[in-house]
């Protein structure tokens, strides 16, 4: 995949979420690192990032966690492009297991493209969405599929929620000791169908991303089973984390509005 250009004012920043919860900023999607520097060099790593970014995801490990530095797993909440863009090379660096639900391995194993973009959803970077790819990869070499027990092998205090309605296969994290969510795309906390918005990473939450969403009631539902967890701190795949207060008052009314507020009107 070729490097995209787009690209946000906190793209390289790294906020320690929780000390063994780490969100690092790729352009315009966010990814984890799990474990504690204090602890170990190891960690998990929660999705791919961009296409080219894999030398910052690899330096940023080093600064974090030592120039031995080495994620043990890694775990994809989905396969879309901003999500697994530098899986190859980092398969190539750590030679580790992949794990995704099995609803994603079509298109984690070469066999289907991701269906084409919904142009039609206001704002730019939707209009802009044609020109993002959706093809899939194969990584069948390293993939590891996820049972339907919520159990993630490589993170024994989390478990995975199936979200679907991003796409068929799209997970989120949880841990019940802390309520810690990991979101992925089941919903944002920027308004990503706006170019301005991403850029600016202006604070808002939101449903999935619309231009790439395919099944909208199933998404609705994916919202509603995360605000049931009542979590106390969210990453997203895109937008800032958020947390306590804010994060609860949020999510619920995003779960109470959703069919109204989310749903594309071309979708309903």
């Amino acid at each position: 995949m070729e490097k995209m250009p787009m690209t946000s004012i906190t793209s390289g920043m790294g906020i320690e979420v929780l000390p063994d919860v780490f969100c690092l900023s790729v352009q315009i999607v966010n990814i984890c690192f799990i474990g504690n520097p204090k602890e170990t060099n190891e960690f998990v790593l929660i999705d791919a990032g961009m296409p080219g970014s894999a030398d910052l995801i690899i330096n940023e490990a080093k600064k974090r966690f030592g120039e031995n530095a080495k994620a043990t797993n890694i775990v994809l909440t989905h396969g879309h492009f901003d999500h697994v863009g530098a899986i190859h090379d980092l398969i190539k660096e750590w030679d580790v297991p992949v794990y995704a639900h099995s609803l994603e391995a079509p298109f984690l194993t070469g066999k289907s493209d991701y269906p084409p973009p919904n142009p039609e959803v206001e704002g730019l970077v939707a209009k802009m969405s044609p020109m993002f790819p959706r093809h899939s990869i194969d990584i069948s070499t390293h993939l590891q599929l996820l049972q339907d027990d919520g159990i993630v092998p490589p993170l024994k205090d989390w478990r995975f929620i199936h979200t679907p309605g991003h796409t068929p296969g799209h997970i989120s994290l949880f841990r019940d000791r802390d309520s810690a969510l990991v979101v992925g795309d089941a919903f944002t906390t920027v308004e990503q169908e706006s170019l301005y918005d991403v850029m600016t990473q202006k604070q808002e939450m939101h449903g999935p991303p619309a231009y790439f969403t395919t099944d909208w009631k199933a998404a609705s539902e994916s919202v509603k089973k995360l605000e049931a967890l009542k979590p106390t701190v969210a990453i997203s795949g895109h937008g800032l984390p958020m947390a306590d207060d804010e994060l609860t008052t949020d999510l619920r009314k995003l779960a109470e509005t959703f069919d109204e507020k989310e749903i594309p009107e071309n979708q309903k």
